[in-house]
């Protein structure tokens, strides 16, 4: 990371997504070790700015249950979160997003291969070898850590200091949490995954609400044609535009 990536610069996280994506493509940001970058690159979260709507507060989840919803919403408040540049994860609606996510083929793993034999053990560039749907990952992954920071901490994830969600965060990254139902690691890259797809993807999601997503890089969106800014050495001068025609 650059020296202006360290943490406690306040630019650090927003930097870090922005650059990215506008290096790599969505898609392939969910390897290992982004996380850790990621998290290395974390400013102390400042108080969220004003909501324009309370569509976010007036979300009832449909697959967690309110302990779950609760850590969720720390947890993503914690990797993106809100500062003087503009909202985080919480107010961009990412938990509404992957709540909705739970209740689609994805969550319940129907995308996916789920015939066994399945080896755990195998190397990473294998892809996923366990028999668990995103579902599972998500229940047993919350609990297993609320599990681990009662044991490190005394205390659930949402009830755990900044530094110490910090801490437990980098562990679930770096595989030193010790959960019994799934590696930790497997937990926070799905998490940290659909923590930036809910941050980015169109509104008709959940999430990215009033495209705060796509500002951040200037994303077009969906709009017609923009080939003719293709070429030119200067910012697309246009603001984004959703899938259902819906500007910020």
């Amino acid at each position: 990371m650059a020296t202006n990536d360290k943490p406690g610069h306040s630019d650090a996280r927003r930097d870090f997504l922005r650059k990215s994506l506008t290096l790599i493509p969505v898609v392939s940001l969910a390897g290992s070790g982004v996380g850790s970058q990621v998290l290395a690159a974390t400013p102390a979260p400042v108080p969220a700015p004003p909501r324009e709507s309370g569509e976010v507060a007036d979300y009832h989840p449909t697959f967690f249950t309110q302990e779950e919803w609760a850590f969720l919403q720390a947890a993503v408040a914690h990797l993106i979160p809100s500062d003087e540049r503009g909202p985080g994860a919480v107010e961009a609606g990412v938990p509404e997003f992957i709540d909705r996510q739970m209740n689609t083929t994805y969550g319940s793993g129907g995308l996916w291969y789920m015939q066994g034999p399945f080896h755990p053990d195998a190397p990473a560039e294998l892809g996923y070898q366990l028999k668990l749907s995103p579902q599972e990952i998500y229940r047993l992954g919350i609990l297993e850590t609320d599990a681990y920071c009662r044991k490190t901490y005394g205390k659930p994830f949402v009830a755990l200091s900044n530094e110490q969600q910090e801490q437990v965060l980098h562990a679930l990254d770096d595989n030193k949490a010790s959960f019994d139902a799934l590696p930790a690691g497997t937990f926070f890259s799905m998490l940290w995954s659909n923590t930036k797809e809910g941050f980015f993807c169109d509104p008709i999601h959940g999430g990215n609400k009033h495209l705060v997503g796509w500002k951040l890089i200037n994303f077009p969106g969906a709009r017609a044609d923009f080939m003719d800014w293709v070429e030119r050495d200067e910012r697309y001068a246009f603001p984004p535009v959703s899938i259902n025609g819906a500007r910020s």
